[in-house]
């Protein structure tokens, strides 16, 4: 549904706020996949795919930039409403945008000055996010044209995306092949299982970065969502977002969530340029087992996204970047903390921190990742 330009800004709140009530309960259904074209994108044609579990909860996902375009789940009556930023077709990802949906690597979050060394060689990537290197580079996993294919299977209407990023790809080492199944559950959990391989030592941190809002896409901030993080230490960061190296104790801190807490209770007085959350949280339990990272709950709706992970860490951003200048779905401005991440991770600049958890993949081994987004009401 297209939203009308309307000239009073209340007006338009409401019709907003109407949309982001949700469609009627959906009745019990036969788990689907549709698949659909979506564009083309470098000469190569773009799919999308439908994945609709039981509940009628829908997931859909395109192959470029193996990005989650749409998630409908249920809100405290049942009523469904999308809760990913994002776009209505290809062209607005093709454009400037800040990784909607995407999945990003080689290696996601950022790498000092583009820099590192391994096995003795000296390694220069782009920097594309100030001095320093942002999800890969220049044209990373988010911008290209991934191979797809879909299954039924008993877990729920799954797609899995496959990428081979070359050997010197935005100036990574080896021949990477990647892979990342998207599943629909029915228990209303988006689920992504990452492998990934490679003939050559090759730094490795592939996450998803969707943006959510728990009101619905549009409907305002997120400021009053509520969030729980099940980490006691967090890595503090310098004037370019850059690790330190320090571990240091959330407690006493404007970082502490250990109990649930409004994301805007201190979100203008944490700094940055613009104020904000944009930090690594460090997993209590250190990854290795999938394991409850963050619970959010928004309260007028009931929506409740619980997120679990294998990983050792999770960058926690409050869409910080987002100003109102980006036309999302339906026309509508998503405004400066309209959304917000929680990506599954290895800590930013692992590669040179040597006491970091090692994000160096092995030739002939085989990286591998969960991440459960799962949703309820209450």
């Amino acid at each position: 549904m297209k939203l009308l330009k309307l000239p009073s800004f209340a007006f338009l709140f409401c019709i907003l706020a109407a949309l982001c009530c949700g469609a009627e309960r959906p009745p019990m259904a036969t788990p689907s996949i549709d698949k659909r074209p979506f564009g083309v994108a470098d000469g190569i044609p773009v799919d999308l795919y439908v994945l609709r579990n039981s509940r009628g909860a829908t997931a859909k996902v395109t192959t470029y930039g193996a990005r989650v375009t749409e998630l409908l789940v249920p809100d405290r009556q049942g009523k469904l409403a999308d809760i990913v930023l994002g776009f209505d077709d290809l062209k607005g990802y093709l454009g400037p945008n800040p990784y909607f949906g995407a999945v990003v690597g080689r290696v996601g979050n950022r790498i000092a000055k583009g820099r590192f060394t391994l096995k003795g060689k000296a390694y220069q990537l782009a920097a594309n996010n100030g001095l320093n290197h942002l999800h890969g580079g220049i044209k990373g996993f988010d911008k290209v044209v991934w191979g797809a294919k879909a299954a039924l299977g008993a877990d729920g209407p799954s797609v899995e995306l496959s990428y081979l990023s070359k050997d010197g790809e935005e100036g990574y080492p080896g021949n990477c092949r990647v892979v990342v199944r998207c599943t629909l559950t029915d228990a209303n959990e988006l689920r992504f299982d990452y492998a990934v391989s490679s003939d050559q030592d090759t730094p490795i941190n592939v996450t998803h970065h969707g943006y959510f809002n728990l009101a619905g896409a549009g409907c305002g901030t997120i400021l009053g969502h509520e969030i729980m993080l099940n980490a006691d230490r967090f890595t503090p960061v310098d004037s370019g977002l850059i690790p330190t190296g320090e571990l240091k104790l959330v407690a006493g801190t404007l970082m502490d969530f250990r109990s649930p807490v409004a994301i805007g209770a201190h979100v203008r007085e944490v700094g940055g340029n613009p104020a904000g959350y944009d930090h690594n949280y460090v997993v209590n339990g250190g990854g290795g087992k999938l394991a409850l990272v963050a619970r959010v709950y928004e309260p007028g709706s009931g929506r409740v996204m619980e997120l679990l992970s294998t990983e050792p860490g999770v960058q926690f951003y409050t869409g910080n970047f987002l100003d109102g200048t980006v036309a999302g779905k339906g026309g509508a401005a998503y405004p400066q903390h309209g959304g917000f991440c929680l990506e599954t991770q290895h800590f930013p600049d692992s590669v040179n921190h040597p006491d970091f958890p090692s994000s160096i993949l092995k030739a002939g081994a085989t990286y591998r990742s969960t991440t459960v987004y799962r949703f309820t009401a209450r």
